[in-house]
């Protein structure tokens, strides 16, 4: 069901990409190794890398992420981009994510979808040298997975993946969703998500990202073990939490966080 989708997708995007091209695996470790081995490599056309399945799927801090056949989504855009500022970008695809499936989805920073409390989605974002001149862009890597059925508690035991709380599926809230029909809503839109970040930065998505916020007045746990209150994000995308110490602005590269 997949493959019939690929022809809509390609036609949304090309004109906006020129030498756009898209692409379907039916199995590999991880997409988003594969394009950071291209970009390495000299290969710097923006691409779309869809897998049917992925081995050696991963997420933000080399967590492992699962994809099994006809239970998810797994896929990775690769473009050259040169914002100003890279800032808040994880953040900029999950909006663009949330905004293309559903209205009940929210988002836990920094690269989580949530739907009712369960993770959904996942992304992570990379970069790699496209070019030596100064301000030259970088390739950028979006890494995306989503849950379109629930995926199994075998599935995720078997991967070493079983998670505290069981996982939730797009089609929860989305009933009889495809994942070919999931790629054709969330794809074009992202592709012009993320050129507009490119143009405008964070601060063009800083109030759709506080509608689907998920942290905010909620009480946190930060991995260094320090306690606080969610208070949205900053201008730059970092997590604002009030401690006992005061205000606190976490980086996506120092802490993980968790709701109490």
């Amino acid at each position: 069901m997949l493959t019939a989708h690929l022809e809509s997708v390609w036609q949304a995007v090309a004109p906006a990409l020129p030498g756009f091209t898209v692409e379907l695996l039916p199995t590999i470790d991880s997409t988003n190794s594969e394009l950071m081995r291209r970009a390495r490599a000299g290969l710097h056309e923006p691409v779309l890398l869809v897998a049917q399945e992925q081995t050696a799927g991963r997420g933000r801090l080399g967590k492992p992420w699962t994809s099994p056949p006809g239970h998810s989504l797994a896929f990775s855009l690769g473009l050259p981009l040169a914002p100003a500022d890279w800032s808040g970008l994880s953040l900029v695809v999950g909006v663009s994510l949330a905004e293309s499936l559903h209205p009940d989805l929210r988002l836990k920073w920094p690269n989580d979808l949530w739907l009712d409390g369960r993770k959904a989605g996942g992304i992570l974002v990379e970069t790699a040298s496209a070019g030596e001149a100064p301000g030259a862009p970088r390739m950028v890597i979006v890494g995306v997975g989503l849950n379109i059925a629930r995926p199994p508690a075998s599935v995720l035991s078997a991967a070493g993946a079983l998670p505290p709380v069981q996982p939730a599926g797009l089609a929860e809230c989305r009933m009889g969703l495809t994942d070919g029909e999931a790629l054709e809503a969330v794809v074009p839109p992202l592709v012009r998500d993320l050129l507009a970040f490119a143009s405008l930065g964070f601060g063009a998505f800083a109030a759709r990202f506080a509608r689907r916020d998920a942290l905010r007045d909620r009480e946190l746990v930060l991995s260094d073990g320090s306690q606080g209150t969610g208070q949205g994000v900053g201008a730059d995308g970092s997590l604002r939490v009030m401690t006992a110490q005061g205000l606190r602005e976490i980086s996506s590269a120092e802490v993980s966080v968790r709701p109490c």
